[in-house]
């Protein structure tokens, strides 16, 4: 590349970050039609679902996990008596 390409390929660079910074696209904030709104509320009560379903999600999870501690506590009592039995018959 020749010292023309050179400058030529920074300057075009710095046009474009200027243009990034200073132009800004997309909507502008506050300006939303009654069809937005009403995608916002469908959107809101989407969102509200899901977290209800999550949170039952999370209920059942827990009450697996519980459960499961229970037995596995049980297992361990079963298993610590007769250890005892045992060692008490030999001993």
């Amino acid at each position: 590349m020749d010292c023309e390409s050179i400058q030529m390929a920074i300057s075009d660079e710095n046009n474009l970050t200027e243009r990034k910074e200073s132009g800004r696209r997309g909507r502008k904030p506050g300006r939303k039609t009654s069809s937005e709104k009403v995608d916002i509320k469908a959107k809101l009560e989407r969102s509200r679902q899901s977290a209800r379903e999550c949170r039952a999600r999370k209920k059942l999870r827990y009450q697996y996990l519980e459960e499961l501690v229970a037995d596995r506590e049980k297992a361990v009592i079963a298993l610590r008596t007769e250890l005892e039995r045992v060692a008490n018959t030999m001993g």
